[in-house]
């Protein structure tokens, strides 16, 4: 592996690393987090318009013997997202490294971790209630680790509705893929729904999720956002989250839900406890929530998985050698 610093694009990364291997990459480090050898930078962000947000999270894997920090700015739905990886031994720059790929898989293998651990095992059907960016890697993520031949697609824009059936069904042509016109006819008896929307306002109850159902929420992750309502609470009989830290900061979901004081912070988990845990659903339960808020540690998982398999090639950018300056302390004419 070269010890200069390097640039990895966004082909880099997607052609080093593929959803399978980069949800069995993120559980490795789940399990180092859950030893203590891996710890999460609060995440942090600032609005920069009615729902328009700039973010920083970072992590670092003791285990792995790195660091890493991620920014982007969240402009009606476009970002350019970078990451830097750094050396825990001597702190250099590693990598730098374009993100937005590496961000979607992190997301998606993040919710295939929550759907492997804690959905029920046979399931067969999904729905996917937002049709943005992120839905065909969400769906990709359920299938890599459960047998689904059913997806059910909604959300309020008809045209995107069909754009997405039409991204499925050239990735996945053996699933059945259903256009759902109404929430309702999308979780009708579903067993796992996975929810990935930029709603402001709460739009799934515990009315409409089926007994012995797993939901996957991912899409609300700052407090001007939200999509489900407290209601669903009470019936989940296992809550975990990415990061307890992030939704007590900044899922408002569960800051009304909680602070308010209808439940225990205790009944809410990491994710990376469960898998240590191992943790098994229980035949009989009625439902399972796993909410996910994007964490540092899950974004450098990933960045030092793509980094070992693309560092030691040819075909990388390497960036110039640092070379330290001495400070201006005069005017420069």
């Amino acid at each position: 592996m070269t010890n200069a610093s390097v640039w990895l694009t966004e082909k880099d990364v997607t052609g080093a690393i593929d959803l399978n291997a980069a949800i069995d990459a993120l559980e490795n480090v789940l399990k180092s987090e859950a030893q203590q050898q891996a710890e999460n930078m609060t995440k942090t962000h600032l609005m920069v318009g009615d729902n328009n947000a700039m973010h920083a999270l970072g992590g670092a894997v003791h285990s792995l013997g790195v660091c890493g920090t991620k920014t982007w700015v969240n402009i009606d739905g476009k970002s350019s997202t970078m990451l830097l990886l750094f050396s825990l031994t001597d702190g250099a720059c590693l990598a730098a490294i374009e993100a937005t790929a590496l961000g979607q898989m992190r997301t998606a293998a993040m919710t295939g971790l929550g759907t492997r651990w804690m959905a029920d095992q046979n399931i067969t059907e999904m729905a996917i209630i937002g049709t943005g960016k992120q839905a065909l890697p969400q769906i990709a993520a359920c299938l890599a680790v459960r047998l689904i031949s059913k997806v059910r697609v909604f959300s309020r824009t008809p045209e995107k509705r069909k754009a997405l059936i039409k991204a499925v069904e050239a990735e996945f042509p053996d699933l059945e893929v259903l256009n759902c016109e109404s929430l309702e006819d999308a979780v009708h008896n579903v067993p796992l729904i996975t929810l990935c929307t930029n709603a402001t306002a709460p739009f799934f109850n515990a009315e409409m999720a089926a007994k012995g159902a797993h939901i996957n929420a991912v899409g609300a992750i700052v407090p001007a956002r939200a999509e489900f309502s407290g209601d669903i609470f009470p019936r989940c009989s296992a809550i975990a989250v990415d990061t307890v830290a992030g939704v007590k900061a900044l899922s408002r979901e569960f800051i009304n839900y909680y602070e308010d004081g209808a439940g225990n912070w205790e009944q809410v988990k990491p994710i990376s406890q469960l898998i240590a845990d191992g943790y098994a659903r229980p035949a009989d339960v009625d439902l399972t929530l796993f909410k996910a808020m994007g964490m540092g540690i899950s974004d450098v998982a990933i960045a030092h998985e793509v980094y070992s398999r693309c560092a030691g090639s040819d075909n990388v950018h390497t960036l110039p050698e640092r070379r330290r300056q001495k400070l201006p302390l005069q005017t420069i004419n």
